[in-house]
């Protein structure tokens, strides 16, 4: 009996992006299927938010044709399919007002919201919302107030929200850019964890920096001014050699206790 066929949550093929005549992304063909976690790696400028903002259906690419849970971009109601899809930004970030509590800012993805009074909610709403926060090690923040907490705590909030629809497909996108050490390496852990869940969606995490990468991520794709420079299997295609072509530096790149690290020789 053979092996059952793996779906596919995103799937993209020849994309471009453009904007005000310059070119962004060129040619990318991508492929998320279920059950991977993969890291997007590039310089500043390369691409990487751009390519994101697409997958979460906030772009449109200029050429090429992108498919999210099998529905196509341009032939579905986008408005509709976002909600499948969990998105963290730091866009989103500051668009919160500082007074919510964390409990409302899960449970009001439900809707895709950002207020608690646009839409009705139930009990059962709330106490999903305060699951999630104690799913990525939140659970006592759930009555605070968004203005109460650290940058690491706000980020673990946001990774809570992503996940209140029970998404088809989660994209983070630098979320440890603002986090002090401590912030990052607990992010990381919750990161680690919820790539390690089985049940979990597919995962797509963007950085700049190897050290981000938490364990338990199985792919990577590396962008250079727009264009696919490589990708697969993490082990296969994070190499000194590709992460020195992508930053445009000599690199030598270490790999132990399941984490990257990379410094110039």
């Amino acid at each position: 009996m053979g092996s059952p066929t793996r779906t596919s949550a995103l799937r993209m093929a020849g994309v471009g992006f453009t904007r005000d005549k310059r070119p962004i992304l060129a040619d990318v063909d991508w492929e998320v299927a279920d059950g991977q976690r993969w890291v997007v790696l590039g310089a500043n400028g390369s691409g990487k938010t751009t390519l994101l903002r697409i997958a979460a259906l906030y772009e449109h690419p200029t050429t090429g044709t992108v498919e999210v849970l099998g529905q196509r971009l341009g032939r579905t109601d986008v408005r509709r399919l976002r909600h499948r899809v969990g998105f963290v930004s730091p866009a989103l970030a500051q668009m919160l007002r500082p007074h919510l509590t964390a409990a409302d800012v899960v449970m009001t993805a439900r809707h895709g919201a950002l207020e608690p009074w646009w839409h009705d909610y139930t009990d059962d709403d709330r106490q999903r919302a305060e699951e999630l926060l104690a799913q990525v090690g939140a659970e006592g923040l759930a009555p605070r107030t968004i203005a109460t907490l650290s940058s690491g705590e706000r980020q673990r909030v946001q990774i809570a929200r992503s996940l209140m629809t029970a998404p088809g497909l989660v994209l983070l996108d630098e979320p440890a850019s603002t986090l002090d050490l401590g912030g990052r390496e607990m992010l990381i852990a919750d990161l680690t964890r919820l790539a390690a869940d089985a049940g979990a969606p597919p995962l797509v995490l963007v950085t700049h920096r190897p050290e981000e990468i938490p364990p338990n991520f199985t792919h990577a794709l590396l962008l250079k001014d727009g264009q696919v420079l490589t990708q697969g299997p993490i082990d296969a295609v994070l190499t000194s050699q590709s992460l020195s072509t992508c930053f445009g530096v000599p690199l030598e790149l270490e790999h132990h206790n399941n984490r990257y690290y990379a410094q110039a020789p």
